[in-house]
């Protein structure tokens, strides 16, 4: 069993990564600024802010993950990548794996390239998907002392196509993943379970890898 912390815990992917961990047994730990309506039987739930990941290093000793959760969206749209920062730099030298979810936009389109950010995004999606590719650089760059991975879901990913678990995934590496239609897209119960695969098997270390059907 291990212990695992989810900042943006009550979020649409950090729920789903809270009920799935939970499911396996696990400890975990979703941290959030405000109490959920509708928490999660077996999860614990603090509140706190990545705002402040001073007064969260209580919570990250003895972890054996912390994943990072946060959408760059609302109040924290300018402020999420400096957040996954502080928190890199707080768990850099520890034992403790960080996870991030980046945006499907810093996949490559194919082998080699080119990113799918490159062949161009919407505007309404721009600031969330330059968050998204900001943050894997962050990590790129980071020490060599941080254990990290970073998970990108596939184009079609988020509340709005909710889905369902049925379990299965395909890792793609670094390219997107698509079906034989040349869709992609993934239930966020079913990211959720390469998530937690991820923080059980540990096959990506200091990588990123993409995930879909």
């Amino acid at each position: 069993m291990a212990r695992i912390v989810v900042l943006g815990g009550t979020g649409f992917a950090g729920r789903h990564i809270v009920a799935e961990a939970v499911s396996r047994g696990h400890d975990v730990v979703a941290v959030s600024r405000s109490v959920p309506a509708d928490p999660v039987d077996g999860a614990t739930y603090v509140q706190g802010s990545v705002l402040d990941v001073a007064s969260l290093r209580d919570v990250f000793d003895g972890a054996d993950a912390v994943i990072f959760a946060v959408a760059a969206r609302g109040d924290m749209a300018d402020a999420s990548v400096k957040a996954l920062g502080e928190v890199a730099a707080a768990l850099t030298g520890t034992p403790t794996r960080l996870g991030a979810i980046g945006g499907a936009m810093g996949s490559l389109s194919a082998p080699g390239g080119p990113r799918l950010w490159d062949l161009g995004v919407p505007e309404e999606y721009r600031h969330e998907a330059k968050a998204g590719i900001d943050s894997l650089e962050l990590l790129e760059a980071s020490d060599a002392g941080l254990d990290w991975f970073l998970v990108h879901p596939a184009e079609v990913f988020g509340p709005w196509a909710e889905g369902v678990r049925t379990g299965r995934y395909r890792d793609g590496g670094d390219v997107v993943v698509r079906d034989a239609d040349g869709g992609s897209t993934i239930s966020g119960a079913d990211f959720a379970v390469a998530f937690v695969d991820e923080i059980e098997q540990g096959n990506h270390h200091r990588e990123r890898f993409t995930v879909g059907y």
